[in-house]
């Protein structure tokens, strides 16, 4: 849910529908079998092998939920807050926590679901985990080195391994089906079972071939975003995204008449934003066209949107990327920045006198370089003076 909120469900629902999706959650869990401990260690002697194919499933159908979201542009992957990953810490909490969940027969969650429908020795285990966390607590400045030792970040594995995100998904839904075909070989060998193999095979074999394909669609689903730039440097891509030009004259004009409908984008880098930043601008990177901020600004109805930078060429490149997101009223300040410093900020009236059709032009382009300077100097001062905006990404786990 993290990255849809507040977009999609407002900050008062949320408490609200997590609740109700946390008792979803427990009823699978419960009807799945989560709640008998017998069931749960099955996994370490080897007669029943539902915890792993529950969660390779679970993780299997999120992979490629989040795949399939990030392509539609529904969620924005920069918002998912990824555990860090501290080495020591990960190695000797995973020993402690399979040591607990094979004496104790539950984990932290299933141990939640299990004390629910009153069975006693879930809450025996929820106590030992209260006196495990305030332990930990009082004591974690012994365990601080421990904790924070060999601190990795955030890797992603495909990253890692140097493979696309499509491959590590088609790999690991593979590695989850080649699980279910041995888990289950395990089952028959050590419960006794050896006279269901044909219908366990057939139905295993369709299964298969369904994981298979949902596998498959990883490829056909690639990351919008990295696929998207990729085609901007295409030059088909531009030329098949002609978007509409602005002039110099035009964008002053409505900058002087202070334009509510006029949004700017500025596609140039921070510090050249930060020495010149004309009145109503927002300052994006490309690739940030495709987050959250970026699609609240340029969703504005009625709005026009003029995308700047230096020459020309990058505004260019985002204004058809916009186009291609779907955004609307999409304009590109012609000869880009530098020819708007040259017609309008440094404007200096030409020698001798001003006749003919240009004389209402220079007059204004003379006006315009008088009253912008001090219009840019106003905006900067009180961009200087007002609270800045933090995209935080969203916490979250199990």
């Amino acid at each position: 849910m993290g990255p849809l909120v507040p977009d999609l469900i407002g900050n008062e629902l949320n408490l609200i529908v997590a609740f109700f999706i946390g008792i979803a959650f427990g009823f699978v869990l419960e009807q799945a079998g989560f709640s008998t401990s017998k069931k749960l260690v099955g996994l370490f002697y080897g007669y029943d092998f539902t915890v792993l194919r529950v969660f390779f499933t679970a993780g299997v159908t999120a992979m490629i939920g989040v795949i399939a979201l990030a392509h539609f542009g529904l969620l924005d992957i920069n918002l998912i807050y990824i555990n860090p990953t501290f080495l020591w810490s990960a190695i000797v909490g995973g020993l402690i926590m399979g040591l607990g969940f094979v004496l104790g027969g539950f984990c932290p969650g299933t141990s939640i679901c299990a004390a629910a429908i009153g069975k006693i020795d879930a809450m025996v285990f929820i106590a030992g985990s209260l006196i495990g966390v305030l332990i930990f607590a009082e004591g974690y400045p012994m365990f601080e080195g421990l904790y924070k030792s060999a601190n990795w970040g955030s890797p992603t594995i495909f990253n890692t391994l140097g493979m696309s995100q499509s491959l590590f998904a088609f790999l690991l839904i593979f590695v989850a089906v080649a699980a279910f075909w041995i888990t289950t070989a395990i089952e028959n060998k050590v419960n006794g079972i050896s006279n269901k193999g044909i219908k366990i095979s057939r139905m295993y074999i369709g299964l298969t071939g369904i994981a298979f394909l949902i596998g498959l669609s990883a490829f056909v689903l690639p990351n919008r975003k990295e696929f998207m730039m990729n085609e901007l440097s295409e030059p088909r891509f531009l030329a098949s995204h002609q978007t509409e030009l602005m002039t110099s004259d035009e964008l002053a004009f409505r900058i002087m008449d202070k334009d509510q409908k006029l949004q700017i984008i500025d596609l140039r880098s921070q510090k050249e934003f930060d020495s010149l930043s004309l009145p109503g601008s927002s300052r994006f990177a490309i690739e940030n066209l495709f987050d959250k901020d970026a699609n609240n600004l340029l969703s504005l109805k009625d709005k026009i949107n003029v995308f700047i930078s230096n020459g020309g060429q990058t505004a260019k490149k985002g204004a058809a990327l916009a186009k291609e997101l779907g955004y609307s009223d999409v304009y590109v300040l012609e000869g880009g920045l530098d020819q708007f410093k040259k017609e309008i900020l440094d404007f200096k009236l030409p020698e001798g006198s001003v006749i003919g059709k240009y004389s209402d032009t220079y007059r204004f382009r003379d006006e315009a370089s008088k009253t912008l300077p001090e219009l840019i100097k106003e905006n900067k001062l009180k961009s200087q003076s007002g609270p800045k905006k933090t995209v935080k990404r969203v916490l979250g786990g199990c």
